[in-house]
């Protein structure tokens, strides 16, 4: 992999794809600074990706990626194994497990720790 500014999701994905690869490299190799310097880009794209999710609350943050990422309730819901489940949780009537967190996470490149903090009860 050519090492260039991470711009976009696609180019977030090669790169952790790439530091999966490269982890465990020692330090002071060639490897070991390829994976420096990948881990800093990465870190600083995320930084700036969600930089407004830094205060919001978890469900906040996927219904951003619904509305604003291009990801779609029914996406939800696949991950979730139901749509009921998938409702249930956007509407806050059900938190958000490790287990979801991680499907989550992993599928849409959510940092986890956004997905971690508590979130505001249904009113």
């Amino acid at each position: 992999m050519e090492i260039r500014p991470i711009r976009n999701d696609e180019d977030h994905v090669a790169a952790l794809r790439e530091i999966e690869r490269l982890w465990g490299a020692a330090p002071e190799t060639e490897d070991g600074d390829k994976l420096d310097i990948l881990v800093t880009l990465v870190e600083k794209y995320e930084d700036r990706r969600w930089s407004d999710a830094d205060d919001s609350d978890p469900i906040d943050l996927l219904h951003y990626a619904i509305e604003e990422l291009g990801h779609s309730q029914a996406e939800l819901a696949e991950l979730l194994g139901s749509r009921s489940r998938a409702s249930e949780l956007l509407n806050r009537r059900r938190p958000l497990t490790v287990e979801m967190i991680y499907k989550i996470s992993e599928a849409w490149k959510i940092p986890a720790d956004l997905l971690v903090r508590p979130s505001r009860v249904a009113a």
